[in-house]
């Protein structure tokens, strides 16, 4: 049964949501809108340093690119009401960039961005909190494939990960809100919808190598909310047709190989020993895919 705003964590990480049957895309709506965008945050100081550090990251690289992304506001659950109907849930998300979240989640102050309430989008209304993505893909042979990270990258060097990145809002068109009107917001909003499944499946061909029709069945799972930084990332779990071998043999020409070092194809019991490993996100994420397996058994 999927639960929304499900209590279930540890030290490194909380299960926002959790649909261990996993949704289609016809069960996973958006609403995008200015209202779930970041608050600055009141203390002028604490603000200011988002700048700031912007700015000093800037100076030592001054390629760095400001991109944009959606931000992660809350999501509305819909469980069918005992009905026929299918369960269904809506992510309400803004926009956010690379700057706020540098300055904001990655900031070495970052804690005293929250606010104290039980309420996730109350706690972290000051956050740029851009909505992750990862993916759980399983073999022909039944291997699940995971990532180790190149030191290199930004975040966790070296660690182990699913593949994955971000949906990007200039996929659909949008740098901001401010073209939108109210004969294009359900386009819109279908646009962002269609992109949380294109962008998982995106990224999983540019990071793996495997071809785009390999994959199918994909399925959201639910989202993980990483303890350290409050960086929030939704799962996805899908099939390939490929076998665990041909998929390593697609690996060395995957486009965006160079953010990895190695590719592993391992069972679940082996993914349980990498847990500890991985950041805290893409341990919910596990987390997730063992609430799936669990359901998928007591069907």
């Amino acid at each position: 049964m999927e639960k929304a705003e499900t209590e279930t964590s540890s030290e490194r990480y909380k299960l926002l949501l959790s649909c261990p049957s996993g949704l289609l895309p016809s069960q996973v709506s958006v609403v995008f809108d200015g209202v779930y965008d970041r608050i600055p945050h009141p203390d002028i100081n604490l603000e200011n340093s988002v700048s700031e550090i912007w700015d000093q990251r800037v100076h030592k690289n001054p390629s760095l690119y400001n991109g944009t992304k959606f931000r992660y506001g809350k999501h509305v659950w819909h469980d069918g009401g005992g009905s026929n109907q299918e369960p269904h849930v809506c992510l309400h998300l803004g926009l956010t960039d690379y700057r706020n979240f540098v300055g904001t989640n990655l900031n070495r102050l970052w804690e005293s961005f929250l606010v104290a309430s039980e309420d996730d989008a109350i706690r972290c209304q000051h956050t740029s909190s851009p909505l992750g993505n990862g993916a759980i893909v399983e073999t022909s042979d039944k291997k699940i494939l995971v990532l180790q990270r190149s030191n290199n990258v930004g975040e966790f060097p070296g660690h182990f990960v699913f593949p994955g990145g971000h949906p990007e809002p200039q996929e659909v068109g949008l740098v901001s809100h401010h073209h939108e009107d109210l004969t294009d917001s359900k386009v819109i909003n279908d646009k962002v919808s269609q992109e949380m499944f294109d962008s998982i499946v995106r990224e999983v061909v540019e990071e793996i190598g495997v071809p785009s029709a390999s994959l199918h069945e994909q399925v959201f799972i639910g989202i993980s909310r990483r303890v350290l930084n409050v960086r929030p990332t939704a799962f996805f779990f899908m099939k390939c047709s490929l076998s665990s071998k041909e998929v390593q043999k697609l690996y060395a020409t995957a486009q965006d190989s160079f953010e990895s070092t190695q590719l592993f194809t391992v069972p679940l019991i082996d993914l349980e020993n990498m847990a500890s490993k991985m950041p805290g996100c893409h341990e919910g994420g596990l987390a997730l895919y063992k609430l799936m397996v669990e359901a998928v058994k007591n069907v």
